[in-house]
């Protein structure tokens, strides 16, 4: 049987006055309504967790948002889950002025630095005779492994995946997976460091 959020995405009809009723006229954000009194009742935030005053929190009632226990979203971040999940988990800070658009999920114990952008959503571009803004976008989603620390300016594109506790150098863009236990760094990001546990060491990656 059919939820009744599925109800609505397969009505046009319903589709559209959900979201007249939901999002201002070609705006991406929730009407005051929705962030003031429904989210808080959805949208679950784990204890101890914390958005900061001057988040922007994009999020909509009818895709996921989830913040673990001790975690913290810092000022002038954005937060969008109108294409897909945003799943953060427990005491993972999301630093300043990082934008995530899911589906992006975020595991455990994870430093984001500054200005970060992860986002799991792409614009279609392919038909010509359509303004690309009219065009169907595609959504891939984005993991990030539990004790990772991305750094400041980083770009991670959609459908990565990144593994348990690596690193990734400050203004690196990701475009691919990037294993467990590494360091990358660059444009687009490569492997540079790797942590070898039988000599217990970080070794460099021969070119």
């Amino acid at each position: 049987m059919m939820s009744f959020k599925e109800k609505i995405k397969s009505n046009p009809h319903l589709k559209r006055f959900a979201i007249w009723a939901l999002t201002p006229k070609n705006q991406p954000r929730p009407r005051l309504w929705v962030r003031w009194f429904y989210n808080p009742l959805v949208h679950k935030k784990g204890k101890g967790a914390r958005i900061r005053k001057w988040t922007r929190m994009d999020v909509l009632p009818w895709n996921d948002f989830r913040l673990g226990k001790y975690s913290t979203i810092e000022d002038f971040s954005t937060i969008n889950n109108g294409v897909g999940d945003i799943i953060i988990g427990d005491r993972t800070r999301i630093g300043l002025g990082n934008t995530l658009i899911g589906p992006v999920e975020i595991g455990n114990d994870i430093m984001f630095a500054q200005n970060v952008v992860a986002s799991g959503l792409n614009h279609g571009y392919e038909d010509i005779s359509m303004s690309i803004h009219d065009q169907a976008v595609s959504t891939r989603k984005i993991t990030i492994g539990d004790e990772s620390w991305i750094g400041a300016n980083v770009v991670i594109t959609a459908g990565v995946t990144i593994g348990k506790h690596a690193v990734v150098a400050a203004g690196s863009v990701v475009t691919r997976d990037v294993p467990d236990y590494s360091i990358v760094a660059g444009n687009p990001a490569r492997l540079i460091k790797q942590y070898n546990f039988e000599t217990k060491k970080w070794e460099k990656i021969r070119k």
